[in-house]
């Protein structure tokens, strides 16, 4: 019953990897910069430091955590875009593009949750931010 489950599992996986385009360093470091922001921003924030800019308390929200789970999600979505459309095209960079956007829009993430936490930032890094909150708030 193990082995079968255990198989299961990496046929899932396997085939999951296959579709988003390959194990390659740029999926690598986008699931590595999405899981620092899920559990800095996701956890550490609101359990240890009760500054979650998601819930009205600063507290952990389950609402909201599902609702960045679901954006974690739609995230790899648009890699399996870019990988089939590379596929059909006969080309390799739509999804590098794709996952290199994303990279940056996590390691902002990142670096803002850092900033809440009280970690110093510098002048260029809280001016970033602030441009693209004031972009996405218009």
């Amino acid at each position: 019953m193990k082995y079968r489950i255990i198989t299961i599992i990496s046929f899932i996986g396997s085939t999951v990897i296959s579709l988003l385009g390959g194990w390659d360093k740029s999926l690598q470091t986008l699931i590595i910069f999405m899981t620092i922001d899920w559990l800095t921003g996701g956890i550490l924030l609101p359990i240890v430091f009760q500054k979650s800019p998601k819930s009205q308390n600063g507290a952990l929200e389950s609402h909201a955590g599902w609702k960045g789970l679901c954006r974690k999600a739609m995230t790899l979505f648009y890699v399996l875009v870019g990988a089939q459309l590379d596929s059909l095209m006969g080309t390799e960079y739509v999804r590098d593009a794709v996952c290199i956007g994303f990279i940056c829009n996590e390691a902002l993430s990142i670096i803002e949750n850092a900033g809440l936490m009280g970690m110093p930032l510098p002048e260029i890094l809280r001016k970033s931010i602030d441009a693209l909150k004031s972009e996405k708030n218009a």
